[in-house]
């Protein structure tokens, strides 16, 4: 086994497509007269696309069958792919590339585990494809986050144990997955949010390659 491994969540982390998947739940909550703010679009972060619809109907206390359901399911996914259709890689959040490019030139695992089922397109839209060594996205895992699994799979993906393993994570559900895997986990985004991470980053901007090799030395000597 590897010593050390780094898996990055998607939105949030590498691109922002917070704002497209807002975009199509939005549409969608007009369409059955809920109500949706950009602050309840907070508590969608890092869950799986079922659990949010979930909550998008327990806000707007809208019952609804199973056919219905599925069927709303489907029409946010397409709304959202036809947000993200135009995306290049302007969409990248900054320092991202910095980061993945000292970690290919270390030889330094790399994977991808996120709840989206998006992830791999999304990925070559903006570039970025090549460097994952492994994708772990929506189609693969049964259970969402907070549970471990997505992180868990990429781990055995990287042949690194969970111990070995660097999480960057931007939701409160990430960096309790990370937790609970035993993973280090990195919260980017609001340090009073993300106050359960071990390490927190406004972005990667403020994170220096002299941090990213502390890791690196850490889990060596493991």
């Amino acid at each position: 086994m590897k010593k050390v491994g780094f898996i990055f969540d998607l939105d949030g982390v590498i691109v922002d497509t917070a704002k497209y998947h807002y975009l199509a739940w939005k549409k969608l909550a007009n369409e059955l007269g809920i109500e949706f703010t950009v602050e309840q679009n907070e508590l969608f972060k890092g869950v799986s696309r079922k659990r949010c619809l979930e909550i998008l109907l327990d806000i707007g206390q809208v019952k609804a069958t199973q056919e219905q359901f599925d069927t709303w399911m489907v029409e946010k996914n397409l709304d959202y792919l036809a947000y993200i259709e135009n995306m290049d890689s302007s969409e990248i959040l900054p320092d991202v590339p910095r980061v993945l490019d000292y970690l290919k030139d270390k030889n330094i695992p790399i994977a991808l585990g996120s709840a989206s089922k998006n992830a791999r397109p999304i990925l070559k839209k903006v570039g970025l494809l090549s460097y994952f060594d492994s994708i772990v996205d929506g189609n693969q895992v049964t259970k969402a986050k907070p549970d471990p699994e997505v992180f868990l799979i990429a781990a055995r993906n990287l042949q690194v144990d969970p111990e070995g393993c660097v999480v960057f994570e931007d939701a409160v559900a990430g960096i309790e997955a990370a937790n609970r895997a035993n993973m280090t986990s990195i919260g980017i985004g609001e340090e009073n949010v993300l106050s359960d991470a071990h390490y927190n980053f406004k972005d990667f901007t403020e994170m220096g390659t002299d941090f990213i090799a502390s890791l690196v030395q850490k889990n060596l000597a493991k």
